[in-house]
């Protein structure tokens, strides 16, 4: 196999370089291909890594010549688009936030993940691109796993992909139902503005109270903020009140043999759940059972990323094994706070992934606004209950 790579001086002596690892066989193809990397800025130690791993990429020390150089790749070498984009951190947050619109403008580009080098950046600058949704993650490149890191970029890849589907599928949808739909979201829209915020100014006591008990017993944030998909695979911060001990979740693979959904299937399990998780703190599973650290999903319902009543919103790594024509049906509905699988199968031991995505699948096909009263006059029942869920 030949390996192609450039020293440092000719790296820098150049804006744009191709770095690659063909053998002569796949030089002679000319299938349409999405493989490789790109890569925004000068690191070597990130572009040599990189290279191990992806095999073939490009890099531009500049965003105006890498938005340059994608153009040319969409009227020159459709066959050499790129699966991944990684950036530095040494950009101009507007510069990188053009770029991001720039990625989204293009259909060739949407699908293809960006992630953000978190390297030299400030806990301000990260909260910057976090609140702007400019990345589809931030990460220490030359500190990744290198097994992580890619499948991080398959998972996000395939999420992406099947985003773009599902929002044409319910652009489609819409425009041949218009009025309905529109009185239908309008109702809804209006229902969950009203509710959360009347909600979020009476309960602010709440809180503040409920802050004070997680600040107190352990160190870490107040609130968990992780990335979800809802309605159409749309990736958003979801917010809820912290309930676990800080850096839980990189001990799920550590802690996989107690997934209760692990024993249903044969393959990795879509699903991540574990009773009597040890990684719960005192006050974290005094919040579970009362469903209080659900409260600042209010936001998100205000915010207009969930509604009030709808399919759970789920993680990337969940998400991402639910892509099949049947299972996406479930994302065909709001992600909510609360819904079918909330007050008919909540804390129960025997529930199947089977069942869960049946019923998330029922929601997308029947919902309504009287639905959604029906449901959300039952959420109370299911609230009142003991669970570690």
């Amino acid at each position: 196999m030949d390996f192609t790579f450039l020293p440092k001086t000719a790296y820098k002596a150049r804006t744009f370089v191709r770095y690659s690892i063909r053998s002569k066989e796949e030089s002679a193809s000319s299938a349409v291909i999405h493989s490789g990397f790109y890569y925004l800025g000068k690191n070597p130690s990130n572009i040599e890594k990189l290279v191990r791993l992806f095999k073939r990429g490009y890099a531009s020390d500049s965003i105006a010549n890498a938005r340059a150089e994608l153009k040319r790749t969409t009227e020159q070498e459709k066959n050499t688009l790129p699966e991944i984009i990684f950036c530095e951190s040494s950009f101009d947050f507007a510069a990188v936030k053009s770029f991001v619109q720039f990625l989204k403008g293009n259909p060739l580009f949407a699908t293809i993940p960006f992630i953000m080098d978190s390297t030299n950046l400030s806990e301000m600058e990260m909260g910057l691109y976090k609140k702007h949704m400019l990345a589809d993650d931030i990460l220490q490149i030359d500190d990744a796993d290198q097994n992580s890191l890619v499948n991080k970029v398959r998972f996000l890849n395939k999420v992406k992909s099947k985003a773009l589907e599902m929002n044409a599928t319910l652009k489609e949808d819409e425009s041949q139902v218009v009025p309905s739909v529109n009185f239908h979201s309008i109702l809804k829209r209006s229902f969950d503005i009203l509710v959360s915020l009347t909600a979020l100014l009476l309960l602010s006591p709440v809180f503040i109270l409920i802050a004070i008990a997680i600040r107190v017993e352990s160190k870490g944030p107040i609130l968990y903020i992780s990335k979800r998909a809802g309605r159409g695979y749309k990736i958003f911060n979801f917010y809820k009140f912290r309930t676990m001990l800080a850096g839980a979740d990189n001990r799920i693979k550590e802690l996989s043999h107690l997934n209760q959904y692990a024993e249903s299937e044969s393959n990795d399990p879509s699903f991540f759940k574990i009773n009597n998780d040890p990684r719960i703190t005192r006050i974290g599973e005094f919040l579970r059972n009362t469903s209080l650290d659900e409260l600042p999903q209010l936001l998100n319902v205000l915010l207009g990323d969930m509604s009030l009543v709808g399919n759970r919103p789920l993680p990337l790594y969940e998400a991402a094994k639910l892509t099949t024509d049947q299972c996406a049906q479930r994302f065909l509905a709001p992600a909510g706070m609360t819904g079918l699988w909330q007050i008919k199968k909540r804390g129960r031991e025997d529930m199947s992934v089977e069942e869960r995505i049946s019923l998330d699948i029922d929601y997308a096909n029947n919902y309504n606004f009287i639905y959604d009263l029906w449901i959300m006059a039952n959420t109370p029942s299911a609230i009142i209950q003991k669970s570690s869920a």
